[in-house]
């Protein structure tokens, strides 16, 4: 069984590609990591995107055969949307931090409010720095190394590029606006789910709701991670992303 598997990952709102380095480099040989920018962030800063199909149109280019696919918050949407859109390509996902709907609506509390994104977007434009600083700060509320976490955002961000207003703009758009609960149900590759138990952005009631509703069977909720559970949580996250891949690895 020597068969090396791809993992593409993908990154959340106003980060980009290398927010995943420090991880990769603790990965075994056979798997095959490719890491990508969305449109607007990082090394694609130039490239437009309005939608969350737009991010699929961009991701969908990178793989021609089913890979295993890691999307982080923002990014989790968009790898959502293409295993519904093109099953071919995906033989497994990872949904790391990610809510099919990140905001309250009728009948769905596993939410935050639209208040959250609304102020994000309001203070983008008075202060982009500001906010992103903030916007790092709540990713990490409540872990005991915050500091440190928030840094390893930070630096990853600034290593590679930062977003631009634009494309911050469509992120939270996309936030705010995007529902998936219901795409759920027509996706046939397995979905793998991990959250944070102290998440300020995606509660952790979320990992009992899609057990529960939506019958999801592979819901790992960390008790001590937040929004980023690859960086304060690494060894879990690669613990978990690897027996993904062992099982890709042992139908191919």
């Amino acid at each position: 069984m020597h068969d090396s598997v791809t993992c593409v990952f993908v990154h959340g709102w106003a980060m980009n590609s290398a927010v995943w380095d420090d991880c990769i480099t603790q990965l075994p040989d056979w798997i095959n990591a490719v890491v990508v920018d969305l449109p607007g962030h990082g090394t694609m800063a130039e490239v437009e995107a309005k939608t969350l199909d737009d991010y699929v149109k961009a991701l969908v280019p990178l793989v021609h055969r089913p890979v295993l696919w890691i999307g982080w918050s923002l990014g989790g949407l968009a790898v959502l949307r293409l295993a519904e859109l093109y099953p071919q390509r995906v033989a497994s996902a990872l949904l790391v931090a990610t809510n099919p709907c990140f905001v309250t609506q009728e009948g769905w509390s596993s939410a935050v409010d639209e208040s959250v994104f609304d102020q994000f977007a309001s203070d983008l434009t008075l202060n982009q720095e500001k906010t992103i600083r903030r916007f790092l700060a709540l990713q990490v509320k409540g872990l005991s190394d915050a500091m440190s976490v928030v840094r390893q955002l930070q630096n990853s961000m600034e290593s590679r590029g930062q977003a631009s207003m634009a494309a911050l703009q469509t992120g939270l758009d996309i936030l705010l606006k995007t529902d998936l609960r219901s795409n759920i149900g027509h996706i046939e590759s397995p979905l793998y789910w991990m959250l944070g138990a102290r998440d300020t952005l995606v509660p952790a009631e979320l990992a009992k709701t899609l057990s529960v509703k939506y019958q999801q069977d592979a819901v790992t909720l960390c008790e001590d991670a937040s929004h980023a559970p690859f960086i304060s949580q690494r060894d879990e996250f690669i613990k978990q992303l690897l027996v993904i891949a062992e099982k890709i690895r042992g139908t191919g």
